[in-house]
């Protein structure tokens, strides 16, 4: 019997070893589970620790940045959009008054999310909102809201709440700017409108066209109810400070503008004028950083795909200045989840009043939408 009973502690220690787990009452485990082989399908695991599985929580991250997986909340997607998921390729934004996300769904269109995630709504009619929404922002301007999004490689529209287009921004024909490079570049016959995400702070909309050799980030203005091309421009490919290698998220931010330099894996603040600022320290290496986000204090962003041995892209909480949490969606063994665009942190009110941090996960490559939950 004592040999059974070390030999039961010894199977029980290796197979829980390497996995972090909360247990039904919600403590914290820090373990990582090492599957020895077997599926990461864990309704099918094998043996006595079976029973013990149903009665723990997958869990990832540290620190007070810890999450699960939300299933109830991720599978309010809407019914009829599934067969367009596996397109998704963009990303969020929230109207921070009444606590709408919007987001786009290729094929399918633009869509408005309830701010207790459980209502998806599509909202305008134009066809031009079923091609891809690569990025997009919600903002107000002369006491107005409104949304604009990027269409790589076609336009950027800026749009009323209700979804009606307001105008329609197209490739630059070269004359625009004061930055040469930029002209160059846009006056050339092989040149394209790359653009990847738009963000926007005090009249301007600045958008980063990093899908093409210019790699810039550019500016949009209003005159009289119509949104065209302004003068600003900066940037321009290559490894020098305010140079981008791939610049493709954009968030602005405290009155700078955050650009997701994703080959280079950094995030570089400029101020509104285009003036190289600085860069976020402490990002893991080989991060193919997507898109930034901001709640809490915190930023929130998300590496491409997988580093070294994760079981998929990583999202980071993070400072400015220090890495408070690396969250690993495919430790949550999310179906499909592997590669990662965009990420947005949220709060939903509960019934007492409380406030509760959840994140939205934009995937990539297959397009899974997912939300997680912040433990407490």
């Amino acid at each position: 019997m004592g040999k059974g009973i070390i030999l039961g502690s010894l199977v029980f220690i290796l197979i829980w070893t390497k996995t972090q787990l909360v247990d039904a009452q919600g403590t914290h485990h820090d373990h990582e589970f090492e599957d020895h082989g077997h599926s990461h399908d864990y309704a099918h695991s094998h043996g006595d620790h079976q029973s013990a599985m149903k009665q723990t929580r997958l869990v990832t991250g540290q620190g007070d940045y810890i999450f699960s997986w939300d299933e109830s909340l991720t599978a309010a997607f809407p019914k009829d959009a599934q067969e367009f998921e596996p397109k998704m390729h963009g990303g969020f934004n929230e109207d921070p008054e009444t606590g709408i996300i919007y987001t786009g769904i290729p094929g399918y269109g633009l869509c408005a999310i309830s701010p207790d995630l459980t209502q998806w709504t599509r909202i305008g009619t134009d066809d031009r909102l079923k091609d891809n929404i690569h990025g997009i922002v919600f903002f107000e301007h002369k006491g107005k809201k409104h949304l604009a999004v990027a269409q790589e490689g076609k336009r950027v529209l800026v749009l009323d709440i209700n979804g009606n287009i307001v105008s329609d921004i197209v490739k630059p024909i070269g004359c625009e700017f004061d930055f040469e490079e930029a002209n160059t570049f846009y006056a050339s016959e092989d040149s394209n409108f790359g653009v990847t995400d738009v963000t926007y702070l005090d009249g301007k909309i600045y958008a980063s066209t990093g899908y093409s050799k210019g790699d810039f980030i550019l500016t949009i203005e209003e005159n009289g109810g119509t949104w065209n091309g302004g003068k600003l421009a900066w940037g321009g490919k290559g490894d020098k400070p305010g140079q981008f290698q791939t610049a493709h998220g954009v968030l602005a931010y405290d009155g700078y503008i955050l650009v997701a330099n994703r080959a280079a894996g950094q995030v570089v603040r400029f101020n509104k004028a285009g003036e190289y600022m600085d860069m976020f320290e402490d990002i893991p290496e080989k991060s193919l950083v997507c898109n930034i986000s901001y709640k809490d204090r915190h930023f929130f962003f998300n590496a491409l795909s997988a580093i070294g041995d994760q079981k998929s892209a990583p999202i980071y909480a993070h400072t400015g200045e220090k890495l408070v949490s690396t969250i690993i969606p495919g430790d949550l063994n999310i179906p499909i989840l592997t590669n990662i665009h965009h990420v947005w942190p949220h709060y939903i009110k509960s019934a007492d009043g409380t406030m509760h941090l959840y994140l939205l996960v934009h995937g990539w490559n297959q397009g899974k939408y997912a939300v997680l939950k912040l433990e407490q």
